[in-house]
């Protein structure tokens, strides 16, 4: 570009091509337009009424009469008069109506022709007979006194009264009219207002997201791979010159608060190419054909933009399978966009280089055509974290927290033992305990945040909130610690339930008590582990009858969990001899519309009858355990009762170490000192040529 090329585009204030601003000046004239319009519409109408009128009665008007105070009576159209005060006669306490208060003896001039009584004839006629009764009452006549008057400047006013609203609404439709044309020129709207102009948010160098890998703690897996997707697009040419195809798809599958969201922008912070984020609500709308045209105008845009990463989160709501519903022509909008996407995702070539990110936690409702090979071609499984994760992710979170970091202290906060306190939680979980551990000790006025305060949150997350105001009577009080401590005693008695960490008769959340535990973290589960947290689960209710000879309501949520593990034991894992190893588990989700079950009415009576023995046995083997132990149960509940919270320790003190824990110590003792190694003489040169001995004890 030459200078004189600058100097014309500095002349012009915009540079040629600038469509944006020209835009904006446009709609900037269509207003001023529009105001400009108003104004004059409303000086028209009130350019020539100057006048003041109040409408009177014949009493009123009657009065003036007699009185003469009028200057001249009009009779305008045969269809009222207008009756004009003298000048003098204005500040009549008569008049105050008309002049007002304050204008008595102050009248402005020419007064008579502004100001005035109206009176409306109606019937002239009638009107006539008035006057003449007057005449006959007074024996002046006043029919002299009255001009008639024509007037004919009121048509225009009407005229303009009636397509003034009209004239404003045409000018208001051009003008969104021009706007909409506007915006479908830009290539993708297709309706008034771009309504099917796509809504996804796009990144590029000027506004990337600040997230790295760096702050997406554990996934590893899928870190890895989610790493080699941007690798394909920072240097595609190392796996194209191998004859390899970048991929199409990229499928992010876990639980709820597992990171999929936060694995996504830390690609577009570490990619540095285009992203284009959006849920998959955004494509659906009321009006039809919208949502396919939103994606079609997502990929015109990806397209352009090439190389370039197109994330969209919660996929099933527009990638729910066809056909699911099962009833004709439901939600064919819906169905249309699914359509549509799977065309613009089959419709990339190898050399696109735009690669679609998407993520759910509901997988098994997708359609079969998004997830076969060439659209989805991988499928990342985001899992809850396991202890060393979750360690990571707490590391993560306290970054911008003041933490007690005095090793020494009591208030020490200890990363791993905060992961061994969340078994089961996710990130988002942890996160949230994070926050709720700072909120925590900024209640309690601290300068630092202590292992107590991320207690307090675990226990706010998990149980709710303490109600301390909850009014419970004695009674009430002494049946909830039995009930708890028949939960604490029996998890601490049997070899496989998990052991207790704090028990609490304070209401929390819906619950009047509570109890938490730490589970082991196993990846598989055998039927003696699961049958002995259902007896758990129903040593509460077995606690109250060993105890009161009665039961209570109390146990609802325990018998709910109960019944679903035993259930989930016969019906899905195959664990009951009577039903054998069959499972009517669908992990394909098809189930869920079916109105039928799987197995016929006679198996129905088994599994019935299977889950009630199981769940029966459970509640005999936990009043059994109870009732051999009943002096230490009562001694816990005592303490219970009085110190309302107790922990292990309390429960270790009154039961005694738990023995296969003791065991479990000892090997794990032995086999440290097995594997510790021994101090070695070197290999030699000459021995290292020597044949290998039979007896070989070095230890590993």
């Amino acid at each position: 570009m030459d200078e004189k090329e600058k100097n014309m585009e500095n002349k012009n204030g915009t540079p040629k091509g600038d469509g944006p601003k020209k835009s904006t000046k446009s709609i900037v004239l269509y207003v001023v337009y529009a105001v400009v319009a108003v104004i004059l519409g409303v000086s028209l109408f009130t350019a020539n009424d100057r006048t003041f009128s109040t409408d009177i009665s014949w009493d009123k008007l009657e009065a003036i009469l007699l009185s003469k105070d009028y200057e001249k009576i009009q009779v305008v159209n045969k269809e009222y008069a207008e009756v004009y005060i003298k000048k003098e006669a204005s500040g009549k306490q008569e008049y105050a109506d008309l002049f007002g208060k304050n204008t008595p003896g102050k009248v402005k001039e020419k007064v008579n022709e502004k100001v005035y009584y109206k009176y409306k004839i109606g019937d002239l006629d009638h009107f006539d007979r008035q006057l003449n009764e007057l005449k006959e009452k007074t024996g002046e006549s006043y029919l002299g006194s009255f001009e008639n008057v024509t007037r004919n400047n009121g048509t225009w006013k009407q005229i303009l009264g009636f397509a003034w609203p009209i004239l404003l609404l045409v000018v208001f439709w051009i003008l969104m009219s021009r706007m909409a044309a506007r915006q479908m020129g830009g290539g993708g709207g297709g309706s008034i207002f771009g309504v099917g102009k796509s809504k996804a948010k796009m990144y590029d160098d000027k506004n990337q997201p600040n997230v790295t890998f760096k702050d997406v703690a554990g996934l590893a897996g899928a870190k890895e791979e989610v790493v080699e997707v941007v690798d394909f697009l920072k240097n595609p040419k190392r796996y194209t010159d191998l004859g390899g195809k970048i991929p199409k798809g990229v499928l992010l599958v876990g639980p709820p608060g597992t990171g999929k969201t936060l694995l996504a922008k830390a690609v577009a912070g570490e990619a540095h190419v285009p992203f284009f984020s959006m849920s998959g609500s955004d494509f659906v709308e009321m009006f039809v054909g919208v949502g396919a045209s939103r994606v079609r105008d997502l990929f015109e845009e990806a397209k352009k933009k090439a190389p370039c990463i197109v994330f969209i989160d919660e996929i099933d709501a527009v990638g729910r399978a066809r056909g699911r519903s099962g009833l004709s022509n439901a939600n064919d909008e819906r169905e249309n966009t699914l359509n549509q996407l799977l065309t613009e995702m089959d419709g990339f070539s190898s050399g696109t280089n735009v690669i679609v990110l998407a993520a759910t936690n509901r997988a098994d409702v997708l359609d079969k055509a998004l997830l076969r090979a060439g659209r989805f071609d991988r499928q990342i499984y985001v899992e809850l974290p396991d202890i060393e994760e979750r360690k990571a992710i707490f590391e993560v979170h306290m970054r911008g927290l003041k933490v007690c970091t005095d090793k020494e202290a009591e208030g020490y906060v200890d990363r791993e033992f905060l992961a061994k306190q969340t078994p089961g939680f996710s990130g988002a979980d942890i996160a949230n305990v994070c926050n709720e551990a700072a909120l925590c000790a900024a209640r309690k006025n601290k300068k630092l945040i202590e292992k107590q305060d991320f207690l307090d949150a675990v226990d706010r997350i998990v149980g709710g909130l303490e109600k301390r105001t909850k009014i419970l009577t004695d009674e009430e009080k002494k049946t909830i610690a039995y009930h708890e401590s028949g939960h604490a005693s029996v998890s601490w008695l049997l070899r496989w339930a998990s052991p207790l960490v704090k028990v609490t008769i304070v209401p929390r959340g819906r619950a009047l008590g509570a109890a938490w535990y730490l589970p082991e973290e196993r990846q598989i589960t055998t039927y003696e582990q699961m049958f002995d947290e259902i007896v758990s689960l129903m040593a509460g209710r077995a606690s109250e009858e060993v105890v009161f000879g009665k039961i209570s309501t109390g146990a609802l949520n325990d018998m709910e969990r109960a019944t679903k593990m035993a259930q989930s034991l016969v019906v899905y894992y195959g664990m009951s001899p009577e039903i054998g190893n069959i499972s009517y588990y669908d992990s394909t989700g098809q189930s869920d519309f079916n109105f039928t079950k799987p197995f016929s009415e006679k198996t129905a009576e088994k599994i019935d009858a299977e889950v009630k023995r199981i769940v029966e046995e459970a509640y005999s083997r936990a009043r059994t355990l109870l009732t051999e132990h009943r002096g230490q149960l009562d001694e816990l509940a005592g303490q219970l009762f009085e110190k309302e919270v107790l922990f292990r320790e309390d429960l270790e003190r009154i039961y005694g170490p738990r023995p296969w824990e003791e065991e479990q110590k000892q090997i794990e003792e032995q086999k440290q000192t097995e594997d510790t190694p021994t101090t070695e003489i070197p290999e030699t040169a000459e021995d290292s040529e020597l044949p290998e001995s039979s007896d070989d004890t070095q230890t590993s």
